[in-house]
């Protein structure tokens, strides 16, 4: 899009007006009035050179950098990247009916000052082209009930960086207190090889608190405890908790050390560090063709084969029945099927049986059911040599009963004989047994909003209810891969909500994983997040095999937000997460027929 055509300039010349309005205000006769008003201005902005890095900022892509500055000894640094502006905000405390200027000083192309959430007429003020600082200022009048403003500085598309400093709000100040005192008891709880567990004592004024990790601030919460994920294994961090209100930021509480855990790897011996997981269509061709075992390429790491499926809803007895051959005239035979197996397995791949997918509905509402599942499965991999099971349970093959509320404690029958049956297989196949799933966003991400039918009833028993399985299973699992495509919008740790077709959907699905998440937005009831080894990202290999479909240069963005904190869109993840273990996608056949796109992108992307 090009700024020029957008609404921007008519937004300069709203700036214009209101310089002249200015002007007006300054003739003889009014200046008296002019200088009580003044006399009781404050600058509003906190930390408006930058000179203690973010803090009070909220910034999708930027940090603060020694040079260029154009005083103190700091400046902020923000780069536009694809759909993403390099916004950084502050909200600030103001009087109602009352007039600030705004201004700050700026390097770059088309970057923009301004102030929303007025309660009158939002403003900005920008520039096309400033090779040395210039300065920016606009005016605004709050309305009559406006309490909080919030004020932005941002660049614009392929751009590249721009630079902001000294940016201050002057008008009317508001006795907003004093910033909270910082937190005591600052400690530890549990630490994993990905994850340290913080906890402590409330500060009394406090709306909220910062995390930091080694002196850099890497989550909010708003209780006092909180789950720093997104770490390397075997490395110690320092951590700092800061408290704040509307009147700013407390110092930093002293510091507390932890060493993370060896990593596991996820407890899967030869999974490599970042790992491709692909469907192979073993038991139909669909619109995609078949693909032989033996043409899959080296790129695959994880094969699921789908699938396996229940006799009836409710047997437990899975079947796995290969393509005929009227369907898929060029199928291999059992014999060369087995042997491409074990070709798989020695180059160091793994081949799952995943049960389940759109048509098979599996309900293990008994215990026999239970039993059956396992001979049964445990048939299947015996038959073909294979490593493990995937979950890709879909339907109403998981609901809630109306009575289960405790992600913790499930009494559901399916999802306690699921479970079972589960920690039974990996008791009978050992450390080795690879355990993947791959729920949609409905039966996971949805449950921070809707758990089951809700405390008052009427919501679909399906919302969240593979949260207790992933939970309970959590310290066997291998992989969780959820479908991030043919989804609704979802709500985020944001609070907003987000929707298929660009990589902010995958960056904050994921990041609701490997940061944890509130269910049924209840603070005091979280789900933990995973370790990034144990996260896979679920996409369409192509636009015909899902809905959700993205170009490989969102596939590229999204790794690079989670992985690197970088080419971040409008979303801003809670960590930095290097060992993500990879991407899933359905499926080997789809991005076959699309020539391979899918899978030469994450090589070259992985090496």
């Amino acid at each position: 899009m090009d700024p020029t055509r957008s609404n921007r300039p008519f937004v300069r010349r709203r700036g214009l007006l209101a310089v002249c309005t200015a002007a007006v205000l300054a003739v003889p006769g009014l200046t008296a009035l002019s200088s009580t008003a003044r006399a009781a201005d404050a600058d509003l902005v906190r930390n408006g050179g930058f000179e203690a890095g973010l803090d009070n900022w909220t910034c999708t892509a930027g940090s603060t950098v020694t040079s260029p500055v154009r005083s103190g000894t700091a400046a902020l640094k923000a780069t536009p990247a694809g759909s993403d502006y390099g916004q950084c905000s502050q909200t600030v405390t103001v009087k109602p009916g009352a007039q600030y200027t705004l201004t700050g000083h700026v390097r770059g192309n088309y970057v923009y000052l301004g102030a929303n959430g007025t309660g009158t007429t939002d403003v900005s003020a920008w520039t096309q082209s400033a090779t040395d600082w210039q300065q920016l200022t606009t005016t605004f009048r709050t309305g009559p009930s406006t309490t909080r403003v919030t004020l932005y500085t941002h660049g614009w598309y392929g751009t590249g960086a721009y630079h902001a400093d000294d940016i201050s709000l002057v008008g009317p100040g508001v006795d907003a207190g004093q910033p909270p005192a910082p937190p005591t008891g600052l400690k530890t709880g549990n630490v994993t090889s990905g994850s340290v567990a913080l906890s402590w004592s409330a500060v009394p004024g406090a709306t909220g608190y910062a995390v930091y990790r080694d002196g850099i601030k890497a989550q909010t919460a708003s209780g006092t405890s909180a789950t720093v994920a997104g770490l390397s294994p075997a490395t110690a961090y320092s951590f700092q908790v800061a408290a704040v209100n509307d009147a700013g930021q407390s110092a930093k509480s002293a510091a507390v050390t932890a060493t993370t855990s060896p990593g596991s790897g996820g407890g899967t011996p030869g999974l490599p560090a970042h790992a491709l997981v692909g469907y192979l269509h073993a038991s139909f061709a669909n619109g995609a063709g078949y693909t032989r075992m033996a043409d899959v390429p080296d790129s695959w790491d994880v094969i699921d084969l789908a699938f396996g499926e229940p006799t009836s809803t409710t047997s437990g007895d899975i079947r796995f029945t290969r393509c005929p051959v009227t369907e898929c005239p060029n199928v291999e035979s059992d014999a060369e099927f087995k042997a491409a197996i074990k070709a798989k397995q020695a180059a160091g791949k793994k081949v799952l049986i995943s049960i389940g997918g759109q048509n098979g509905q599996v309900q293990l509402t008994t215990t026999a059911a239970r039993d059956t599942f396992v001979s049964s499965v445990s048939k299947i991999i015996d038959e073909y040599g294979l490593d493990g099971l995937d979950i890709d349970f879909e339907g109403h093959s998981l609901s809630l009963n109306a009575n289960d509320t405790d992600f913790r404690n499930p009494t559901t029958p399916v999802v306690v004989n699921l479970v079972s049956a589960v920690r039974t297989l990996k008791a009978r196949y050992g450390s080795g047994f690879v355990l993947t799933m791959a729920p949609e966003t409905f039966f996971v991400q949805l449950g921070h909003q809707y758990y089951g039918t809700g405390k008052w009833g009427g919501q679909d028993p399906r919302a969240g209810a593979y949260l207790p399985v992933i939970h309970a299973l959590r310290d066997d699992l291998t992989l969780l891969h959820v479908q991030d495509y043919n989804s609704g919008s979802i709500m985020g740790l944001d609070n907003q909500y987000h929707s298929m077709g660009g990589a902010d959907f995958h960056i904050a699905m994921t990041d609701m994983l490997l940061t944890g998440f509130s269910v049924a937005g209840d603070p005091n009831n979280v789900f933990p997040p995973l370790r990034p080894d144990q996260i896979a990202i679920g996409m369409p290999a192509t636009t015909n095999a899902g809905n959700g479909h993205v170009s490989p240069a969102e596939v590229t963005k999204t790794l690079d937000c989670l992985m690197k904190r970088t080419n971040c869109g409008s979303y801003t993840p809670h960590g930095t997460w290097p060992a993500l273990r990879g991407l899933m996608t359905w499926s080997v056949n789809w991005d076959r027929f699309g020539g391979w796109e899918f899978s030469r992108n994450f090589d070259a992307y992985f090496g």
